[in-house]
């Protein structure tokens, strides 16, 4: 699991904050995101955030302008002026083929759309998803070649740039460890295996009962069941009974990663990781950074859990 000390945790929060007001920098075209709601919101500071989309517009701009081949030769240039420090951005087209990387010149002309993080997280597939609309945001972890070329956990940003290519670039958040628990992972792997047997064998209507009771058997140790459908109506939620029935389908958590449709994504595929930030209901709705692993059941719905960071952001 995650593993933070005071200092770290002090500095975590302080991004956060500073980061919570990224969903509103999303372009109308991409439809309003349902965002989470606090009852005591951090300030409208994004500055973080802001720089890095910034960032990214800037190197569109450069592309659409200087055209494809110079854009392309630029980014991968590694003593480029799209080389900042920790941001730099890098070009996929929207098969996952790398076509441009600063740090990664043996990946350009190959195929990563099944690249996974250290924890199993399909992230380029995830940015490919992002861009496609037109932008937005999700988590992977990453080597830093600010720091060492150390792997750290990051805030992807994804823009695409026409029809057939986008480009991305990302934050580190180097005071969060950059893996969780492999034995955690092992345990929420068979946990999501078992209500998935679960729901096959004794239906889906008599599952979601299970799943919603909050006292229930699969309901234990702080874990429990989340289901939705594919258009992100949601089926179980046992702590937010009040959201029952409602299509979140465009919900985004507070950076703006819309986690329902990247969860749908995932368990489109058949089963995956995704990361996120949710209320942990064993710290009294706190939020927190979750891993989630999704599994498809049958086609029309899917179902997930998720473990927790030790410390609330």
């Amino acid at each position: 699991m995650l593993v933070l000390d005071m200092n770290s945790q002090n500095i975590l929060l302080a991004i956060i904050f500073l980061l919570v007001g990224a969903a509103l920098v999303i372009p109308a075209a991409l439809g309003e995101a349902e965002v989470m709601e606090e009852e005591n919101p951090a300030p409208i500071a994004p500055e973080k955030v802001d720089e890095l989309v910034a960032f990214v517009q800037s190197a569109v701009a450069f592309a659409q302008e200087k055209g494809r081949e110079a854009a392309l030769e630029e980014f991968s240039n590694s003593n480029g002026s799209f080389v900042r420090g920790e941001l730099y951005i890098y070009a996929y087209d929207f098969n996952g083929t790398n076509i441009a990387h600063p740090f990664k010149p043996d990946w350009i002309g190959e195929s990563k759309m099944n690249e996974t993080d250290s924890n199993g997280v399909l992230y380029i597939r995830n940015l490919v998803n992002a861009a496609r609309p037109g932008y937005g945001f999700t988590y992977f972890i990453f080597p830093n070649p600010a720091d060492g070329g150390r792997d750290e956990f990051k805030i992807g940003y994804a823009m695409k740039v026409d029809e057939d290519w986008w480009l991305g670039s990302g934050l580190y958040l180097p005071e969060v460890c950059a893996s969780f628990d492999h034995e955690d992972r092992e345990d929420l792997v068979a946990y999501v295996e078992e209500a998935k047997s679960f729901a096959l064998a004794n239906g889906r209507e008599r599952a979601m009962a299970v799943y919603n009771d909050p006292f229930g058997s699969l309901t234990r140790n702080g874990r429990y069941v989340f289901a939705y459908d594919y258009d992100g109506v949601t089926l179980a939620l046992p702590h937010q009974p009040e959201l029952l029935g409602s299509a979140r389908i465009e919900a985004a958590d507070p950076i703006g990663v819309r986690f329902i449709r990247e969860a749908a994504e995932t368990a489109g595929l058949g089963t995956g990781f995704l990361y996120y930030i949710y209320p942990d209901s064993s710290r009294e709705m706190e939020p927190a950074l979750k891993l989630s692993y999704v599994a498809d059941v049958d086609g029309s719905w899917f179902l997930g859990s998720g473990i927790y960071s030790e410390v609330p952001v």
